[in-house]
C-alpha cells in the first residue's frame, strides 16, 4: 500500500516494516526477493543527494547491457519507435492555483499565489513549480515538471486501480498484479527491468494503494529515454505466464507472513480498523488478501485485469527533473503514443453511508507486548471537500502531531498513560495522507499503552481534548501547526521523486496537478474556527469505531 513516509518519498520503506513504528501500516510494495538489489524508497534520499550533488556521473544508457545494444539498430537509434502525436498540451508557468478554482471552492484561492510565504517558510522554500500537461491520442495523461538544478529525473506512472477495485473473491489481486509488472514484457526479459535501471544509476519500485498503483524510478537524466521505453513496454505488452504467476503468488504470501501474520501489531490498525468501520467489500476487505484468494488467481484473471485497468487512458505519467519539455514530449510520443488506446474503465464510487453508532472490536495479538487502541471516525469526501480535510489534518496535528501536541503532552508527558499516540487521516502518516484517497476515508487516533487497566482513562482523555478543541484553540496554536506542516511539505518537495509522485496523485485523483504548488497556501487559509468546527462535526464519540489490541496467545 501507499503509505507516506516522513522524509523522502510517498511510500514507507522496509525500515518501517521492521517494526520501529508498529502503529504505521506496512506497505504493499513489491518487496520482491530477486537477486537485484532494489533500493527501498527512503534510501532514495541518500542516492538523490549523491546525484544532485554531482558526485555520481551519468552512465550512458545501455552501458553493459546486451539488451540495449541489440536495440542500437532500431529506427530511434536505441529504442523501438511508436508513432503518434500529443494533444491538448498546456504550459503553466508557476502555479496553477487560478485554474484549480474551477474544481474546488474558489474562495480558498482568493488573492493567493503558489509562491506564497506561508508562516514559518523561508524564501528558499517558496513553491513555484512550472508544469506542462498534455494528453496523447490514446488517453495517456502526462505532467512534466522541469527542474534544471541537478542532472536527475524522476519518472512515475500511476494507474487508476487499487485494492478497492478488486472483485470479491480476489482479495490481494491489485498488489499481486503490481508484482507481476516486474516479471518482464515483450522486449524486456524477466529481471532486465531492474538490472537496466539500476545498472544506469537508478532506483526503482512500486506501491499499491486503495485507489491507485504507482511505479516509479529516479535516475540520471541521461537515462530518461531508457526509463520511458521500459515503462511503455510493460504498459503495452506485459509478460504473463503461469510460472511468473505461481512465483509471485508465493512471494506475496511470504510478504504477508513477514509483515502481517508473524509481526506484532501486523494488522493494526490498517487492516482491522477499516473492517470495523465500513460495510462494503471494497472498503472493508484486506488489501493484502487471503492465501485462498491469492492461490485461486488464474492466468485469465491476470490478463483480464491488465486489459481492463492497464490502459493508457487509465494512467498518468509524470517526469520531473533535468529535462527540456519539447525533447521530453518527443521521447514520450515515441514510446507511448503507439500503445493501443483501450477505453478507460468507468470510475466506481465506493461511498457508503455514515452510521450513527459506536462499533467495537477486540483482537488478540499473540506477538503484541502491550495493549493498543485505535479510534476511527468517518470524514467527508476528500476530493469534494478539500477545505474540511485540510482543517481535519490540522486538527490531527493539534491533537497528536509531535511533542507539543495536546495528547502527547497530556498522555505521554504529564499523565504517563501511553508510550505513544498518533492521529492522521487516510492510510498512513505523512504529508500526502489526506490527499491519497477518494471517498470514503477516515480520521484515526491510535495509542500504545503498558497497562490494560488504563484504557478507559485514555479514551476519556482523548474525548476531553477533542471537546476542548470544539470550544476554541489557544492563540497561535493553528499558526504553529500550519508553519510546521508547510515547512515540512516544502522540504519534501525539494526531492524530485516526491514532486513526480505528488503531481501524479493530484492529476489522477483531483484532476489538478497544480495542487502540488497550492497546498501550502491552502493550509495557510485554515482558521482556528474551521478546526474547531471540524472537531465538532466529525469527531463525535457516538459515531466512531473503537478497536482494541489485546496482547497474548490465541485469536
Amino acid at each position: 500500500m501507499s503509505f507516506l513516509g516522513d522524509d523522502l518519498c510517498l511510500p514507507h520503506s522496509d525500515h518501517d516494516l521492521a517494526g520501529d513504528r508498529p502503529n504505521e501500516p506496512p506497505c504493499l510494495r513489491g518487496d520482491r526477493p530477486e537477486p537485484v538489489a532494489r533500493l527501498d524508497i527512503d534510501e532514495c534520499e541518500g542516492l538523490g543527494r549523491l546525484l544532485c550533488d554531482g558526485r555520481s556521473r551519468h552512465k550512458q544508457p545501455g552501458a553493459g547491457s546486451g539488451l540495449l545494444e541489440e536495440m542500437a539498430d532500431t529506427p530511434s537509434g536505441k529504442y523501438p519507435e511508436a508513432v503518434g502525436v500529443a494533444r491538448d498540451r498546456t504550459v503553466v508557468h508557476g502555479s496553477m492555483v487560478a485554474h484549480v478554482g474551477t474544481r474546488l471552492q474558489s474562495e480558498m484561492f482568493a488573492g493567493r499565489h503558489s509562491a506564497v510565504a506561508c508562516p514559518g517558510m523561508t524564501s528558499s522554500l517558496r513553491l513555484s513549480f512550472p508544469l506542462e500537461r498534455l494528453k496523447l491520442d490514446n488517453g495517456l495523461r502526462i505532467v512534466l515538471i522541469p527542474d534544471r538544478s541537478s542532472s536527475v529525473v524522476a519518472v512515475s506512472v500511476l494507474y487508476d486501480v487499487g485494492f478497492r477495485s478488486e472483485p470479491e473473491g480476489r482479495s490481494g489481486f491489485a498488489h499481486l498484479f503490481e508484482h507481476m509488472m516486474f516479471q518482464g514484457s515483450e522486449q524486456v526479459p524477466k529481471g532486465e527491468f531492474d538490472r537496466l535501471l539500476m545498472g544506469n544509476g537508478g532506483v526503482v519500485n512500486g506501491t499499491t494503494a486503495p485507489d491507485f498503483t504507482a511505479y516509479f524510478e529516479i535516475l540520471p537524466a541521461a537515462a530518461l529515454e531508457m526509463a520511458l521505453f521500459l515503462e511503455a513496454d510493460r504498459m503495452r505488452s506485459l509478460q504473463v505466464d503461469q510460472e511468473n504467476l505461481d512465483n509471485q503468488t508465493a512471494v506475496v504470501q511470504e510478504e504477508i507472513r513477514l509483515n502481517v501474520l508473524n509481526r506484532a501489531y501486523g494488522r493494526f490498525p490498517w487492516i482491522l480498523l477499516p473492517a470495523l468501520m465500513f460495510d462494503t467489500y471494497p472498503n472493508a476487505h484486506d488489501g493484502y488478501g487471503s492465501f485462498e484468494d491469492l492461490e485461486a488467481a488464474r492466468l485469465e484473471d491476470v490478463r483480464d485485469f491488465f486489459a481492463r485497468f492497464y490502459t493508457p487512458a487509465n494512467a498518468v505519467l509524470t517526469v520531473c527533473g533535468d529535462l527540456q519539455p519539447d525533447a521530453a514530449v518527443r521521447l514520450i510520443e515515441r514510446h507511448f503514443a503507439g500503445i493501443e488506446g483501450r477505453r478507460r474503465p468507468r470510475l466506481r464510487s465506493f461511498t457508503e453511508p455514515i452510521r450513527d453508532e459506536v462499533r467495537r472490536s477486540r483482537y488478540r495479538d499473540v506477538f503484541a507486548p502491550a495493549p493498543a487502541l485505535a479510534l476511527g471516525y468517518r470524514v467527508p469526501d476528500p476530493i469534494a471537500h478539500l477545505d474540511q480535510i485540510l482543517a481535519l489534518d490540522v486538527l490531527a496535528r493539534v491533537l497528536a502531531g509531535g511533542a507539543a501536541s495536546r495528547l502527547e503532552q497530556r498522555l505521554v508527558h504529564k499523565e504517563g498513560l501511553v508510550t505513544s499516540v498518533d492521529a492522521w487521516i487516510g492510510e498512513g502518516q505523512g504529508w500526502a495522507g489526506p490527499f491519497e484517497m477518494r471517498d470514503p476515508t477516515r480520521f484515526q487516533v491510535s495509542a500504545f499503552y503498558p497497562r490494560a487497566s488504563d484504557r478507559s482513562r485514555i479514551i476519556e482523555a482523548i474525548d476531553e481534548e477533542i471537546e476542548a478543541v470544539t470550544g476554541g484553540l489557544e492563540p497561535g496554536e493553528v499558526d504553529r501547526v500550519v508553519s510546521r506542516v508547510t515547512a515540512e511539505y516544502a522540504r519534501k518537495m525539494n526531492h524530485m521523486l516526491n514532486r513526480s509522485l505528488g503531481a501524479a496523485q493530484f492529476e489522477l485523483l483531483y484532476d489538478e496537478p497544480g495542487l502540488l504548488d497550492a497546498i501550502p497556501a491552502l493550509y495557510a487559509n485554515v482558521t482556528a474556527r474551521a478546526v474547531s468546527e471540524a472537531a465538532r462535526v466529525w469527531l463525535r464519540a457516538d459515531r466512531r469505531a473503537e478497536l482494541d489490541i489485546v496482547p497474548g496467545g490465541g485469536q
